[in-house]
């Protein structure tokens, strides 16, 4: 585990000096603005007074000061200011933050922004430079645009039909991947917007969809039913291009993933197993394999089954076969590997009982940094509208009127 790094000596993130307005909720937008901010950005977070984020309360389980452990999954290294932009009031405060910002990112619905002067075509008008992000369910266009998006039900829409074991029911993915893919989606077009205003000086609307990022999602499965127009049929912990390249279990049930990426690889696997399998017409090339899959892992099940998971483990790598045990979440992220990478991070000098999982980006010169934790309700409302010109009786007045 890392502990909070020095930023008195630590080098400016990459996107130091950008200013980022979080106008999203829940996980995929947050989890996008959370990318920015560990990467220098100063991120704002709007949230509803009083209530905040609706994963505040998505709970048990917490830290010992009540922060969701879900809440706490993308919202560190932001402040977290309370506006009603209900109120006209909120939407002049939401307008003059808008004013010095170079991105806002939203998941409203399509046009929910509109009746409050939020939406795109209206703030380019005061800032050309604004880079405007919306995360939806379905995108700006279409005959669905309009229609609520939810991870689990894009899921169902974008061929989940495809998860799960041959002979069962469909299964979804475990994380709420689709929203967690969308977001990294997001990240990718606000930085190239960022990229392209460096040289026209203009901003533009950055439009991403839960479904459009789970159909490009589909990968090599989409493009398998594109190339045959047959329908892949669902394979379990199978892969549908390359055998053997699944899961087998050991003496007394106990599980790993065998790997074998080409014919090569596979001839190791035959010579260690002291079989010739790799000579066999019918498993000499991986197309081959494909055909005959479960004739061959029929007979790959009877043979791991003779000893248990760590031998075949310990020979599958020396023999330079790609192998993997299959672990629980604290298996995972107890690694070596993972603690050398600095995959968990401990806010506990900042005097906060949250442990995070760390950014998986590694920059040479402009590290990600992991400056505040997740933020309390309102942490930085007084601040934020101090710095706006709002004196002490008028913040009064603001929180007595319900509006931060």
């Amino acid at each position: 585990m890392t502990d909070m790094i020095d930023m008195a000596n630590m080098p400016k993130g990459a996107l130091h000096g950008i200013k980022v307005l979080d106008l999203s909720r829940v996980l995929a937008g947050p989890s996008c603005t959370q990318v920015l901010a560990d990467l220098g950005a100063e991120v704002i977070k709007v949230e509803r007074p009083h209530i905040g984020d609706e994963t505040r309360h998505w709970a048990p389980p917490t830290f010992s000061d009540d922060t969701s452990a879900y809440y706490a999954t993308i919202n560190r290294n932001k402040k977290s200011l309370t506006v009603d932009i209900t109120t006209p009031t909120g939407q002049t405060i939401i307008k003059q933050l808008i004013a010095d910002s170079d991105i806002l990112v939203e998941n409203f619905k399509v046009g929910g922004l509109k009746k409050y002067g939020l939406d795109y075509d209206s703030l380019k008008q005061s800032n050309p430079r604004l880079i405007y992000a919306s995360l939806t369910g379905f995108g700006q266009t279409g005959p669905d645009a309009a229609r609520p998006g939810y991870d689990y039900i894009i899921q169902g829409l974008s061929a989940d039909e495809y998860h799960g074991p041959s002979d069962g029911e469909p299964h979804k993915v475990g994380v709420a991947v689709v929203d967690l893919f969308a977001g990294l989606q997001l990240t990718i077009g606000i930085q190239a917007a960022l990229l392209s205003r460096q040289n026209t000086g203009v901003g533009q609307h950055v439009d991403v969809a839960l479904l459009d990022s789970a159909l490009a999602m589909l990968a090599n499965v989409g493009m398998n039913h594109l190339a045959s127009d047959k329908i892949p049929p669902r394979l379990g912990n199978q892969h549908p291009n390359i055998v053997p390249y699944q899961v087998f279990a050991g003496e007394g049930e106990q599980h790993f993933i065998l790997a074998c990426g080409n014919d090569s690889q596979f001839a190791k696997l035959c010579t260690m197993l002291a079989v010739d399998w790799h000579t066999d017409e019918r498993f000499a090339t991986n197309p081959q394999r494909v055909a005959n899959r479960e004739l061959l892992c029929s007979d790959l099940t009877k043979q791991f089954a003779k000893q248990p998971r760590t031998y075949w483990l310990e020979v599958l790598d020396q023999a330079g076969i790609p192998c993997g045990a299959i672990h629980n979440v604290a298996e995972a992220l107890a690694m070596p590997q993972a603690q050398a990478r600095n995959m968990i991070v401990n806010f506990t000098e900042q005097g906060s009982p949250v442990r995070a999982l760390g950014n998986p980006i590694k920059l040479s010169a402009s590290p990600v940094s992991y400056r505040t934790p997740p933020p309390q309700l309102s942490e930085h409302t007084d601040s934020t509208l101090a710095k706006l010109g709002y004196d002490s009786e008028m913040i009064a007045k603001l929180k007595a009127d319900g509006i931060v």
